[in-house]
Order: structure tokens, then C-alpha cells, then sequence
């Protein structure tokens, strides 16, 4: 892997893969959407690309001479405009899986999720066979699912692609879920959903970036991989280690379940029908992922590709407790 082109470098696990494909020796170019993306891709070592997931023409332009692709550019949230999360995760992902096929790209990764799943049941020790959901009232889940189902149906001789998903990606330089938390708990906003005590399954960002690396070296075309931490953890207890490290104390305040599946319900139905700004003080998808057991199995991509976490959830506290002080 000589060469590699990466969107979304900027961000979260994009920016730490750019930081270890550098370190073992790689060239990468990424594209970036202003100055300051730019100078953040610089930072961890990549050349930026000048340019947006619309622009087919500095997609091809970026993904020249390299021969993976990693796809991490995604627009997130629990809330917002159907035509941005078309924008961002459908109409980006078809744009990008073209822009790189156009450019003699061979292998394309593309950053899934277990959020393309997601309808409104829990996830109870599920793999890869269970099914995508792009019908999921949820337009993060609803796009996420209708981006993968364009990547594996872009797998073709000459252009494999891969889909390797994680869940619940935390670790040092995360931008999005341990700041939104620690807000949330400061503010005395945060409360747990019927007390918190489910199993969910976690990934360390340097478990995604193994996992995104050996989808591009071992990964069967065609296929998507999930990679965790290994053993789920309790909701509340893991929670509680990462708030933490930022030095915010337990939240105590709880909510019923019912109470709260009520209120994201309502909250969506008042926002949706009059058009407020701003979003919902609860959301459904917020309330799946708080309150809905997520538990995964790697079995697949254990056997097939030699995953294991590089990184423990220990090691992952120990460094965010570092960072911190």
C-alpha cells in the first residue's frame, strides 16, 4: 500500500489513520473542504486535496496513482435536514466510489457503522448477517445503510471494496461523543435512560484504524467487517470511565425508559410538524444508542482477516486521563 487517498482526514478516525499510514511509511493524500481541514491534514503528516465530496473532479484529481482509498468523510448527528444527510452520506459515497474507480483506485474502505442497522429494536449480539436498515426513521442510520449498500454493490474485478464498521469510537483527539457528554453532564443536562445498565460494544479509534487497514489488505470484496474492543461493556460504567478522564463526576439524575422514549417521540412529531429551529431535546436515534442494548460479534472479521484490538479499553482511559492533565 504505496500510495493512499483518504476522505474525511480532518476528523476523528480519519485523522489518525492519515497518522498511521504515515508512520509506517506511506504516502497520503486527503481531501479537504477549507484552510483549516488543510492545515490539520498537514499536521498529521497527509497532502491535502483541495475540494468536497460534490466535487467528482477533485476526487479523481486526489485518488490518482494511489491504489486504496479510504472513505471516512460522513455527515453525523442524530438531527438535521434530510437533503444534507443525502448530500453528505448518499450522494458523497456515489461520488467517491466514481471519483475513485475513474482514478484506477483498486481497493476502496469505506467507514461503516452500526448505526445502519439501527430502526428502533436493540442490537442484541448481532454480525454481518443482520440486515441494513435505509427504511430507519433515523436519517443518519437511513443514509449510512444506503451508502454501504452502494459500496458493496460497487465491488466489480479491478475495484473491490470493503465496508469495516465500527461502534462507539472513542479515544484521544475525539471531536464529537466524549465532548458532546462531558457538555451535557457539565451542564447538568446529562440524565441516563432507565438508569443506563445495558451492554453495548465499543472500538477504540486505533482498533477502527486496524481494522480499516486490514480490510484494505486482507478484506474480501464485497464484504463488510464489524471490529469492537472485544468484550461489550455496561453503558453506564464505561460511560462514567470516560467522563472521568475529563474530571466530571457520575451523573446521578435518571429517566424512566418510557418517559423518554415518549418525549424523543414528541420532541421529533412538534419540531418536524412546525419547523422550529434547533433540534429536539431527545431524539429517537439519541435514545436508541442511550438506552438499547449494542452488542456485536468480530467473529468474521477475527477469522477472516486476523483482527484483534491493538488497544485495550485500560490503555484507551489510561491515555485520555494523560491528555487531560
Amino acid at each position: 500500500m504505496a500510495n493512499a487517498f483518504v476522505t474525511g482526514g480532518s476528523g476523528f478516525i480519519g485523522g489518525r489513520l492519515i497518522e498511521r499510514l504515515r508512520a509506517e511509511g506511506h504516502a497520503v493524500r486527503a481531501l479537504a473542504r477549507s484552510t483549516s481541514a488543510a492545515e490539520r491534514i498537514r499536521a498529521r503528516g497527509g497532502e491535502p486535496v483541495p475540494g468536497d465530496l460534490a466535487d467528482v473532479a477533485a476526487l479523481r484529481a486526489g485518488a490518482t496513482g494511489c491504489e486504496v482509498a479510504f472513505h471516512a468523510a460522513a455527515t453525523l448527528g442524530d438531527w438535521g435536514r434530510r437533503e444534507e444527510f443525502e448530500r453528505g452520506n448518499v450522494n458523497g459515497t456515489a461520488n467517491a466510489l466514481r471519483a475513485c474507480a475513474e482514478a484506477g483506485v483498486s481497493r476502496f474502505v469505506h467507514v461503516g457503522t452500526e448505526a445502519a442497522l439501527l430502526a428502533g429494536a436493540p442490537l442484541v449480539n448481532v454480525d454481518e448477517s443482520a440486515p441494513l436498515r435505509p427504511d430507519s426513521p433515523a436519517l443518519y442510520s437511513a443514509t449510512k445503510a444506503r451508502a454501504e449498500q452502494l459500496v458493496l454493490a460497487a465491488h466489480r474485478d479491478g475495484f473491490s471494496t470493503v465496508v469495516v464498521r465500527p461502534r462507539f469510537v472513542w479515544g484521544r483527539g475525539d471531536t464529537t461523543l466524549l465532548p458532546t457528554m462531558t457538555e451535557l453532564a457539565r451542564s447538568g443536562r446529562f440524565a441516563w435512560i432507565g438508569g443506563g445498565e445495558h451492554r453495548t460494544s465499543t472500538t477504540h479509534v486505533d482498533n477502527a484504524v486496524a481494522g480499516l487497514l486490514l480490510g484494505a489488505s486482507r478484506g474480501a470484496g464485497g464484504n463488510a467487517y464489524f471490529v469492537t474492543d472485544g468484550e461489550p461493556v455496561v453503558f453506564r460504567d464505561f460511560v462514567s470511565q470516560l467522563l472521568a478522564t475529563q474530571g466530571v463526576p457520575v451523573p446521578m439524575r435518571s429517566i424512566p425508559d418510557s418517559l423518554a422514549r415518549g418525549l424523543a417521540l414528541a420532541g421529533e412529531g412538534v419540531w418536524s410538524a412546525l419547523r422550529l429551529p434547533g433540534r429536539p431535546p431527545l431524539t429517537r436515534f439519541a435514545y436508541w444508542v442511550s438506552s438499547q442494548e449494542c452488542t456485536i460479534r468480530i467473529d468474521k472479521a477475527t477469522s477472516q482477516l486476523g483482527y484483534r484490538p491493538v488497544r485495550t479499553i485500560d490503555e484507551g482511559l489510561d491515555e485520555l486521563h494523560a491528555e487531560a492533565s
